[in-house]
């Protein structure tokens, strides 16, 4: 019998994964893809994330398959440089700031699970269905994601469920729980392109109020002859009353969004352009759940996504979900019986990630843009600084990171997983 099953292979599980076996904590991954494919659009990492990716030895893997960000940039809809700032190394981090394709992401953690834990730790293909508890340990009951066939149910003496926000298992602990859409929906592709400004430039773009952008590269030289273009990745946001809520990675409509960015032509950009030319387009729906008061139910608990899904914004969700990971293996090294380190680890998590959820609604980076419109009005301005000062954005900004703990001390005091791998 494993001390842990893990339930779900994503970044969080696999993460989960490889921090267990780096302290000699056995564990076996579930999840429900047949196979792992590249699939997907963009990923940011923060700092707080790849120190966390650092520690299981992976950051030059990371690194190497997208790009390092150098600077964050913020504008209005008519293409007006709002706020500028450094990031990740070049803002003094001692870690970088990185964009890339979440299907390569994916992979990296994949191939190096496999090559610590070996294939028979990894498991594709088991879709849970539920779990049961006694006194002994845990039993995961699985059907076959392909067939629906009952499959070997796992034994362990905790689980830990890394779902994802449509768990099974969070449902089964709160049923006709419901997912929290607040009318946003957004439409994501990646497009080749020339690089944008400096070809490391994480850029936001206009307001829900009016149709937002979030555009940043994820590839170098995605064409491999020399040119320079990138896979550039973009993100639409729109928020409307009469919105239905978008599907999962279901194909986008263009005629659907579009509309909101005909005009969005700037001399460094044709924003319309960029998104007529995507070699996908996949439709999402801007959903979270709300913070719950427990994720411990005796034997089982739950992290990343399944633990406190929140709004992708401020690249925060993979970094909460790997410092969960970290924190949840620390918890289960120092404790005699491993149900005393799940309580454990949800006190040291579940406060923090709810605050996060409930900022990324109301307070988000993009904030930003949000409070210049309302100070200046939707239209364009001659002199900023008569509405709004930059030190009161950079306020704001330096805010967002303190609550998301990546702020600059943050990163550079916190610890990270002392394991090596192997």
């Amino acid at each position: 019998m494993d001390k842990v099953a893990i339930v779900g292979g994503g970044i969080c599980g696999l993460a989960l994964a490889m921090n267990l076996h780096a302290r000699g904590i056995g564990c076996t991954v579930y999840e429900r893809a047949e196979e792992i494919r590249p699939l997907g659009v963009g990923i940011t990492l923060l700092p707080h994330a790849m120190r966390e990716f650092a520690a299981l030895g992976l950051s030059g893997a990371i690194l190497a398959a997208g790009i390092e960000n150098r600077e964050s940039c913020f504008f209005n809809r008519f293409g007006q440089l709002i706020y500028r700032e450094d990031r990740g190394r070049f803002a003094g981090y001692p870690l970088p700031e990185a964009g890339i394709h979440r299907g390569r992401l994916h992979g990296i953690l994949y191939t190096a699970a496999l090559e610590r834990l070996g294939a028979a730790r990894v498991r594709l293909g088991h879709q849970c269905v539920g779990v049961e508890q006694d006194a002994q340990g845990a039993t995961v009951r699985f059907v076959s994601s392909a067939t629906g066939a009952p499959l070997a149910p796992a034994r362990a003496e905790v689980v830990v469920d890394c779902e994802g926000i449509n768990s099974a298992l969070r449902a089964q602990f709160y049923p006709g729980e419901q997912l929290a859409f607040a009318g946003i929906n957004t439409w994501r592709g990646v497009t080749r392109h020339a690089p944008i400004l400096t070809g490391r430039s994480y850029l936001r773009i206009g307001s829900l109020r009016s149709g937002k952008m979030v555009i940043y590269p994820i590839v170098d030289d995605i064409d491999g002859d020399g040119r320079g273009r990138q896979l550039i990745n973009w993100v639409a946001e729109v928020q409307r009353e009469d919105f239905e809520r978008n599907d999962w990675n279901q194909p986008g409509e263009l005629a659907e969004f579009i509309g909101l960015y005909e005009s969005w032509r700037f001399d460094w950009l044709d924003v319309p352009a960029l998104i007529r030319s995507a070699e996908q387009i996949l439709e999402y729906p801007m959903v979270d759940r709300d913070p719950v008061e427990r994720w411990t139910f005796d034997r089982v608990t739950l992290a990343g996504d399944a633990a406190h899904p929140m709004y992708p914004r401020g690249s925060n969700g993979a970094a909460q979900a790997v410092i969960d990971a970290r924190t949840l293996a620390d918890c289960l090294t120092a404790a005699v019986d491993p149900r005393d380190a799940l309580p454990a680890y949800e006190a040291a998590r579940r406060e923090v990630t709810a605050k996060i959820v409930r900022t990324n609604r109301a307070h988000p980076p993009d904030y930003i843009i949000a409070k210049v419109e309302e100070c200046v009005g939707d239209r364009p301005f001659d002199d900023l600084e008569r509405y709004v000062t930059q030190d009161e954005l950079r306020a704001l900004s330096e805010n967002y990171k303190r609550i998301a703990g990546f702020s600059a001390a943050d990163v550079a005091a916190a610890p990270a997983a002392q394991n090596v791998p192997g």
